[in-house]
């Protein structure tokens, strides 16, 4: 599929521009990156936007549901983007439609109301999503030409921790500016200045890109790619990894409450233990796997998931009173081991064919689907066998993780 002096040409190119480009090029990427967490605010202003139009759950669920729409059909097609327009100029076009996300709620807020504000609402939330799809396809391999292949991973688990970071703040910058302002839209005004910095410092930025092969594939063709070995092992990996987040952060309070007595309130705290061990995972993973191998890095990952699905495990089947720490403490494993299978797995697939990163990349992150997919199979076992149902669906992924893991040789580069 690709030859050895292309991809040898591609693998030189990209080492070569990492020694080149240094702190001052990277800092907008990495901008870029907490723009890349915007996307959250669907679920932060869904929180508001409910009781304000007195929605159902099952439409305000729906918000959350346009996001892995828009990587189901934008994904592969930003890949075929980038052929034309390079890695930059996407995420710039990225950047620039999610700004126009952040700025129609302000004047929604300011100058509507009623249906035309609702209506409003549902376009900023298509545009982020959409955003955030071209967004995800366009700034990992772009992230690619300032280091070399074998720190591409580390430095793809740093970037998912800033855009962690911009996750995590958003619910309590909105809460505070509530209490003080009583305008808790204000968030958009606050990261539509972040983003509009963001995309001035990326147009300005010096970035040397490699030149696309005049042939450029078709969306059949970008498919046909799944027909590789490491590419479709991998892509089945961030569906795993998906499944997990999105399952865990949907199931973990309705496993707690099925065998104790805790509280509602109480039990939603569990999707924040989930997160806390994703942003320390992250954090540690973005130092550790510069100094190990990804073979080592998905080894670990996989132990650790392991050890998280075994106390689920004995959490749900333990005799008598349910030991709630064993919960608490699979929340806590999971978030840690799951969050590093996603770069691991995507460097290890953009590395594997160098001379087509752009089609893998959105390859890949089409495998964010797996969100759209897995949680539903969970409540659909949950319903006939109770949670452990939920727990055997998240089981099978993790035991893909670890099968992955130990037979690492099936998608070491070749």
């Amino acid at each position: 599929m690709v030859s050895s002096d292309t991809k040898n040409n591609t693998l030189a190119h990209n080492e070569s521009t990492s020694g080149r480009l240094g702190i001052i090029q990277i800092i907008p990427v990495f901008i870029a990156f907490f723009t890349m967490g915007f996307v959250d605010l669907v679920g932060t202003a869904t929180n508001y936007v409910k009781p304000e139009f007195n929605l159902s759950n099952s439409t305000a669920n729906l918000f959350t549901t346009m996001v892995f729409f828009w990587f189901l059909v934008l994904s592969i097609p930003t890949g075929m983007l980038m052929n034309k327009i390079g890695r930059r100029n996407t995420v710039v076009v990225a950047i620039w439609v999610t700004v126009a996300a952040m700025f129609i709620p302000v004047v929604a807020y300011i100058a509507t109301s009623g249906t035309a504000r609702f209506s409003l609402i549902v376009i900023s939330f298509c545009l982020l999503g959409i955003g955030n799809a071209l967004m995800q396809v366009s700034l990992n391999p772009l992230m690619s030409l300032f280091v070399k292949s074998d720190r591409l991973a580390s430095m793809l688990t740093l970037g998912q921790f800033v855009k962690a970071l911009a996750s995590l703040i958003a619910p309590y910058i909105a809460a505070w500016l509530l209490v003080q302002f009583n305008a808790w839209w204000g968030i958009y005004i606050i990261y539509l200045a972040i983003a509009v910095v963001g995309v001035i410092a990326l147009q300005f930025d010096k970035i040397d890109e490699p030149k696309v092969s005049a042939k450029s594939i078709s969306f059949t063709d970008t498919v046909k790619l799944l027909g590789d070995r490491t590419v479709l092992l991998c892509f089945l990996a961030i569906v795993a990894h998906v499944g997990i987040d999105v399952g865990i952060n949907a199931q973990a309070p309705r496993i707690i409450m099925e065998r104790t007595d805790i509280s509602l309130s109480m039990a939603t705290t569990a999707t924040m233990v989930y997160f806390v061990g994703r942003m320390i995972g992250s954090f540690a993973g973005g130092f550790v796997l510069q100094k190990i191998s990804s073979k080592a890095g998905l080894r670990w990952c996989a132990t650790v998931l392991g050890l998280s699905a075994i106390l689920y495990f004995y959490f749900l089947l333990a005799p008598g009173n349910a030991p709630e720490w064993a919960f608490w403490v699979a929340t806590f494993l999971a978030g840690v081991g799951n969050v590093n299978v996603f770069s691991i797995s995507l460097a290890q697939a953009l590395n594997h064919l160098p001379d087509y990163q752009n089609e893998i990349s959105g390859l890949m992150i089409m495998g964010l689907v797996g969100g759209a997919v897995i949680p539903p199979l969970m409540g659909l076992a949950a319903d006939v066998m109770g949670q452990i149902g939920g727990i055997l669906i998240i089981s099978i992924c993790i035991a893909y993780v670890i099968v992955l893991a130990m037979k690492y040789k099936l998608i070491a580069e070749r």
